[in-house]
């Protein structure tokens, strides 16, 4: 027989090439069923009413995950319920039509406002501290000399409306930068404002948001602490400005041309 052969059929190169096969068909395998922990099985609107779609390979067994804040997590592939009211319908009867928002579509949180339930829970600094909280709290904080200080500045939205004026600034204590505006609105809400929308007009001594009109500060989040912020509270007040982008007018739900 000739030089790595282990018969007169199959040799050496035969062998690895099998077991090649074999192991690549098993990682694909693994990482199709470990795709399927979020979004399966898949709810089909096909048939008349709904239809729970499993596929090819099954769903994976449940996972437990050690998550810092809240201790262990079982992640149970499956179903999952609807974190909070579809504040949306349809736009057509057929399947997988585009929904539309109902009633304010600035409170329904959908689309561009849409949010995940996170942990209802400040995230933590090394030391187990808040890690976002208002300069009141982090008096080391402080705003350098040549950078303008928003505090007191008036706040106007994409109208031109002078919707409130800051309160109070909050920072990172693990990011030294500024995160969120304190706002104190006309009605007298004490709201956030994301720093990454608005622009601090030092010489004008303004803040301009582009996101939301003046008007609509009023409705914008609030939280159930002002010495801290939950992960939770994160997710609300950043898609309250995110959904003005697309629903502070009624303009800006239509098409450019």
């Amino acid at each position: 027989m000739p030089s790595g052969a282990i018969t007169n059929y199959i040799d050496v190169a035969q062998l690895v090439l099998y077991v090649f096969w074999f192991f690549f068909f098993g990682l694909v395998f693994w990482i199709r069923r470990e795709d399927k922990r979020e979004g399966y099985p898949v709810e089909s609107l096909r048939l008349r009413g709904s239809t729970m779609m499993e596929g090819f390979p099954p769903m994976p067994e449940p996972k437990t995950f050690k998550m810092p804040h809240t201790g262990k997590l079982v992640v149970k592939p499956g179903p999952e319920p609807a974190q909070y009211k579809l504040n949306a319908e349809p736009i057509a009867p057929w399947p997988s039509a585009p929904l539309a928002p109902t009633g304010n579509p600035m409170l329904a949180a959908v689309g561009p406002g849409s949010y995940a339930q996170r942990a209802n829970e400040p995230d933590l600094t090394e030391a187990g501290d808040p890690r976002i909280v208002p300069m009141q709290v982090a008096k080391h904080f402080s705003v350098v000399e040549r950078d303008p200080d928003p505090r007191g500045m008036p706040v106007f939205g994409c109208d031109g409306e002078e919707g409130a004026k800051v309160r109070d600034i909050w920072v990172d204590r693990s990011e030294p930068q500024i995160r969120y505006l304190e706002l104190d609105t006309k009605n007298g809400k004490r709201v956030l404002l994301p720093i990454a929308m608005c622009n601090v007009r030092g010489k004008k001594g303004v803040v301009e948001v582009s996101s939301i009109t003046g008007a609509q500060f009023n409705d914008a989040p609030t939280l159930a602490s002002y010495e801290k912020i939950t992960m939770l509270e994160e997710d609300k007040v950043v898609a309250y400005y995110g959904g003005g982008t697309m629903y502070a007018t009624p303009d800006r739900a239509e098409p450019f041309l």
